[in-house]
């Protein structure tokens, strides 16, 4: 099996479906005995450049240790889901277990607002 990073960004009227999408990934996941050791949703951001004249997406982050058969499949459902508005798939060395760079500034910003 090898490590893969998805990061997809979904319409940001459809940021309500995210849960039920990520519980159809998991599910797909479980089926192929694939290992999740990073999922991260980082909730709606702006976009460098409007996308089909949309200025937002919710962004969701999955680092996979899975098969090659997983990765056609998952790259076929992304491929024609009308909720994705773009997907990436890369090939990682290692598994990533810590956290993004995006989650990091997060969770510095919710300590500083809090303290």
């Amino acid at each position: 099996m090898r490590h893969y990073e998805i990061i997809f960004m979904v319409h940001p009227d459809k940021s309500d479906q995210v849960e039920s999408m990520l519980a159809k990934h998991k599910e797909l996941f479980s089926k192929h005995d694939a290992v999740i050791h990073r999922l991260e949703d980082w909730g709606k951001k702006q976009l460098a450049y409007p996308i089909n004249k949309l200025h937002k997406a919710h962004y969701v982050l999955i680092n996979i240790e899975a098969p090659v058969a997983l990765m056609d499949e998952l790259d076929f459902a992304l491929k024609f889901n009308d909720s994705i508005i773009r997907y990436m798939i890369t090939k990682q060395k290692d598994a990533i277990t810590s956290a993004s760079v995006v989650m990091a500034n997060k969770e510095s910003k919710t300590e500083t607002n809090a303290g």
